[in-house]
């Protein structure tokens, strides 16, 4: 266990960790902006290995100076790094399985923190599916993985960016695995659970939530296909008995204009590439993905490792600007309201 793991001291500071994600990927370069750019009044503190700072420097050009994590120290305002070893080094842009398990120690060292109450959010940088896959390592996503840490059975993914919230029935699935995983049980948890995090993380008192349907014009009275009339709408029809404002089932491919937009706070996608392209041309480079559902805060970027841009200092840091914000404000309500108890 790391030094992240040995406090449970509570403090007024908000402490953000940030993992570095895929060392040959731009995490690295991005985490660095960090130094200059991260807002003040707040300790942040990256996790990764301390060679990987030396390939990039802020956009100032200032000398960096990043001093070491200390859990049992008084919390200070600043960025710190708590560093955890490469298994060998890492060159930009050249992928290696030999670093896939340090990528997911970096996640655990983060989790672990958060559970020991030494941080109040974690902001992910971009990692690499196929390289962890590769080394011997079932992994489907950051969202999973973290489910899965903290023993959580059904994660949400929520991305938010443009003026939109779009959250996901289904994550990363193969699209003909779709259909059969939206059963109504599933639909009715993940519903539940949009609901509730937007009233607890995002202070929403009555979220209203637009789902869509699964099947092009919502299935058109089942001659497009069945899965709104069997498990969408008894579903949507059952919760709304208990008080929640849902409208839908609604044809994706109309679910965006401004009118049926007006008033909503969230939409509801049924699997990931229904919703999420709308957002990302939206936002795409500013968006943030925010796992709901979890025990701690999380949020991340809306895009991948960009092998091709590691080490340039090229890469654009507005994602993960975005994410580190929206973190420090979830966490911080998050605190506030635990202050009310």
């Amino acid at each position: 266990m790391s030094t992240a793991g040995r406090s449970r001291r509570s403090t007024a500071l908000s402490s953000v960790a940030v993992t570095t994600g895929e060392p040959a990927g731009i995490g690295p370069d991005l985490c660095t902006e960090l130094v200059d750019m991260a807002p003040r009044g707040c300790r942040v503190v990256l996790i990764g290995d301390r060679s990987l700072f030396g390939r990039a420097r802020p956009r100032s050009a200032r000398k960096l100076k990043l001093p070491d994590f200390n859990a049992m120290s008084r919390p200070r305002a600043g960025v710190e790094l708590l560093h955890v070893p490469l298994a060998e080094p890492a060159r930009p842009g050249i992928l290696t399985t030999a670093n896939a398990r340090y990528v997911l120690e970096t996640l655990d060292v983060a989790i672990g923190g958060c559970a020991a109450g030494a941080f109040q959010a974690i902001v992910t940088a971009p990692v690499q599916k196929s390289i962890i896959n590769e080394a011997g390592v079932p992994f489907s996503g950051h969202t999973e993985y973290l489910a899965r840490r903290t023993g959580v059975r059904l994660p949400v993914m929520l991305l938010v960016g443009g003026g939109l919230r779009v959250a996901l029935a289904t994550t990363h699935l193969p699209l003909r695995k779709v259909s059969a995983a939206i059963t109504p049980s599933r639909l009715e948890t993940v519903l539940r659970i949009v609901a509730g995090d937007l009233q607890s993380m995002f202070g929403l008192r009555r979220p209203r939530l637009l789902v869509l349907g699964l099947n092009p014009h919502a299935g058109e009275g089942g001659h497009l296909g069945r899965e709104e009339i069997e498990v969408i709408e008894p579903t949507l029809a059952a919760l709304r008995g208990e008080g929640f404002d849902l409208v839908g089932p609604v044809p994706a491919d109309t679910a965006f204009v401004p009118h049926r937009l007006k008033g909503i706070d969230a939409v509801v996608a049924m699997f990931h590439d229904q919703g999420l392209p709308v957002l990302k041309h939206a936002s795409f480079g500013h968006a943030v993905n925010v796992t709901l559902g979890l025990p701690l805060v999380r949020t991340s970027v809306d895009h991948g490792t960009a092998l091709d841009l590691a080490g340039t200092r090229k890469a654009d840091p507005g994602s993960l600007q975005a994410a580190f914000a929206l973190a420090l404000e979830l966490s911080q309500r998050a605190r506030r309201r635990a202050s009310h108890w």
